[in-house]
């Protein structure tokens, strides 16, 4: 398919394809890593899109969109994760017209955003031997608060404290009504 695509021409860009895949396809290896090492030396994969998973109907699997372009300019790929970009539903998610927005726009200024698309080389490719899973390239950890455990061991000697203090409230009012005696 990526053969037939047309040439650029002074007056147009060259032709572009896009394709849907699961995501298995972005990294696994033996023939499947051949095929992604000779469209990336070949200068072909333009972009990685992850989506969100449920968003297919028969499926709960999350997939990907690989973006082709002929004659491209430049020798980097642009990873979007846009896997956390859906509004849910029972049972099928759906990408919102804000949803779609964004990742287009991410597309047309091809430039890094934190947590959210990464550029990568060449170079960043081939040192990964060719594996395009997203998380390789696009960082998404958030960590987590620091935890004040002075705080947490106040709060818990207080809570502590109340306990006690409500047990022998009970135990008050257990006694007057002649239990616990």
């Amino acid at each position: 398919m990526i053969e037939t695509l047309k040439p650029a021409s002074s007056s147009k860009q060259g032709g572009r394809m896009g394709v849907v895949v699961p995501h298995g396809v972005l990294f696994r290896s033996s023939s499947e890593g051949k095929i992604r090492q000779q469209l990336i030396e070949e200068n072909l994969l333009d972009t990685v899109i992850g989506l969100p998973e449920k968003l297919f109907f028969g499926t709960g699997i999350p997939a990907a969109i690989l973006l082709f372009k002929k004659n491209k300019t430049d020798d980097t790929v642009l990873f979007i994760d846009a896997s956390n970009e859906f509004k849910s539903g029972k049972n099928q998610n759906q990408l919102t017209d804000s949803n779609i927005a964004k990742v287009i726009e991410t597309y047309k200024a091809r430039e890094s955003v934190d947590k959210y698309a990464y550029l990568a080389s060449f170079d960043e490719i081939k040192e990964n031997d060719f594996n395009l899973n997203i998380p390789r390239y696009v960082d998404t950890f958030e960590e987590e608060a620091e935890i004040d455990l002075d705080a947490v061991r106040a709060e818990r000697l207080e809570l502590k404290a109340e306990l006690e203090s409500l047990e022998t409230e009970m135990a008050g009012f257990l006694k007057e009504l002649g239990y616990g005696q």
